[in-house]
């Protein structure tokens, strides 16, 4: 059966029942039909005492068109550890409709390590980044009607900042024109749109620990510049109130349940390529309080989800993983071994050693971070048991351990055995979790550790007047802030193309943008798009309903 028939044939239980697994009452939730629901403030507050359960992140290897399965593995490990007898919840983000309708897919997991409803999630489901988006177009909409109405803040035209954002892939709309038309329309002048994902709205509500915290960092949000480049914040415009009033319901947590009917926690949704990557911290502290394991996840490769877990969400909530489980696949290891989508089926052990060179990276980068490291193996049914091996032998090599895991196929049944490791690991107390660089350090050097010891990049191109603005910020008090790499997913380069362990290569910083509200320093590097576009034959192509009136096509 493909992933939606699977989830439609799930036998679910009352969002109260699962609720219930984690002592959360049915007053305490706000259900958005029988099988999802909202986690009140209220609880929220009531547990902040309590001590916290085990943190384990999941990341993977660089994407390929192979497939890594990421999510999957994420909740196959949540219903695994369930399985054993520990009380675990997995933590994860929403689904953007982008990807649904372009060529990722959803964010729901997969086989029968899924969670469910699965056609709710990837489409519109509780509305949270419908509210996000609508809150970023009111506060666009105030700053232009602000300057229509006399400009008393003296905004340069030419310096607005704050782009719009559409929650779906349009390149048409990366630069634009606005308030064409005549006088009536405003003073026309240069914009674009950015996809939801990657607003900074969206990485407040990730990041926030609370609703006064949130309209805080909205009103400390940077939205234009003067003629003498003093800065005009959104608490200039006065639209942080509104704001947080239309994202009220949004920064509740969203609680659900896997195909096994344990919970999870699914919140938030930026981009790991073009954001942090990381569901929200809400939900990820509520549920360290209220289960003994928690299972999140990293966005896209270890290199940019992982790095940016580690040195913006956990640096600015406080956390700490206790473990990592880095996610592989044997068709992936033989394509950064320069075997061809088609020819994945065969087996191919040389090229298997020659691709394990992205994993390789990827162990010794997340120990840099002093935490320990398992590598997950996600099967699939054209895995032979010498491809399987030569990957456990290369990761044994590497001071670490790869294990074999078949919840796309078993569900709980086939990742025990991974669960059971890691909760050994997360158990022995052996994490010594540390950030690779120090609040004080200058933004370029920030830049340049991340580049050189993630990325392993010989040095950062970044021309004067990237540098002079960087200083420009430390100077303003914004040297403290952590940086948010923008870059392509696919490679440790800025080059897509360019698999496996590539070094003697540079960083082009093309930009440098202030998320001041969020709280840390976007760095666009390369080619990478903050608003992507959709591939030659987009998924939406495949999708509809079918005579009963159910959803076809969504993967």
């Amino acid at each position: 059966m493909s992933d939606i028939e699977i989830a439609r044939a799930a036998t679910k239980k009352p969002i109260q029942e699962i609720g219930a697994t984690l002592g959360i009452s049915s007053d305490d939730l706000l259900p958005y039909g029988h099988d999802k629901a909202k986690v009140s403030q209220s609880f929220i507050n009531s547990v902040q005492d309590r001590p916290d359960g085990k943190l384990v992140l999941v990341t993977a290897i660089n994407p390929t068109p192979a497939g890594e399965g990421k999510t999957t593995t994420t909740v196959g490990l949540g219903d695994g550890l369930n399985r054993i007898g520990k009380k675990a919840c997995v933590c994860i983000r929403e689904a953007s409709l982008g990807p649904n309708f372009g060529m990722k897919g959803g964010a729901a997991g997969g086989g029968y390590a899924q969670v469910v409803p699965m056609e709710d999630m990837n489409l519109h489901f509780t509305g949270d980044f419908h509210a996000i988006t609508s809150a970023h177009s009111l506060l666009s909409a105030m700053i232009d009607n602000h300057i229509y109405w006399g400009n008393s803040l003296e905004i340069d035209i030419r310096r607005v900042t704050w782009r719009r954002v559409v929650d779906m892939n349009d390149r048409a709309l990366r630069q634009i024109t606005a308030s064409l038309g005549g006088v009536a329309n405003g003073f026309p002048r240069e914009a674009g749109f950015d996809i939801t994902v990657a607003s900074e709205v969206m990485a407040i509500l990730c990041l926030a620990k609370d609703l006064q915290d949130l309209e805080k960092r909205l009103g400390d949000m940077i939205v234009a510049y003067r003629r003498d480049r003093s800065p005009v914040f959104c608490r200039d415009i006065k639209a942080e109130g509104a704001m947080t009033v239309l994202l009220k319901d949004a920064m509740q947590p969203n609680l659900v349940q896997t195909l096994e009917n344990n919970p999870a926690f699914v919140h938030g949704g930026p981009f790991a390529n073009i954001a942090h990557g990381c569901n929200s911290v809400i939900a990820t502290t509520t549920a360290l309080k209220v289960a003994d394991y928690v299972v999140t996840e990293a966005g896209f490769g270890a290199d940019l989800g992982a790095e940016k877990f580690m040195n913006i969400k956990c640096r600015k909530a406080g956390l700490a993983p206790d473990c990592v489980v880095l996610v592989a696949t044997v068709r992936a290891m033989k394509m950064n071994g320069g075997v061809a989508k088609a020819d994945l089926g065969a087996e191919n052990v040389a090229a298997v050693e020659a691709g394990c060179a992205n994993l390789g990276r990827h162990i010794g980068n997340l120990k840099s971070f002093g935490v320990p490291v398992v590598v997950a193996i996600n099967h699939f049914v054209t895995d032979t048991e010498a491809e399987i091996q030569a990957v456990k032998d290369y990761v044994a090599g590497q001071g670490s351990e790869a294990i074999l895991s078949r919840h796309w196929e078993l569900g709980s049944e086939g990742s025990a055995e991974l669960a059971t490791r890691v909760a050994e690991i997360a158990e022995s107390g052996t994490s010594q979790f540390s950030p690779i660089y120090r609040d004080e350090m200058p933004l370029l050097e920030k830049i340049e550790t991340i580049s050189k010891r993630i990325y392993r990049a010989d040095k950062v191109i970044a021309d004067k007047k990237i540098v002079d603005q960087l200083k420009l910020w430390e100077e303003q008090g914004y040297g403290n802030l952590p940086v948010c790499m923008a870059k392509t997913q696919y490679s440790f380069s800025t080059d897509p193309n360019e698999r496996g362990a590539p070094t003697g290569h540079s960083i082009p910083v093309r930009e440098v943008r202030l998320s001041a509200g969020a709280g840390f320093i976007v760095v666009v590097c390369g080619e990478i798009m903050t608003m992507p576009g959709l591939p030659r034959v987009p998924s939406a192509e495949h999708i509809r309903l079918n005579d009963a009136g159910e959803v076809e096509g969504l993967f």
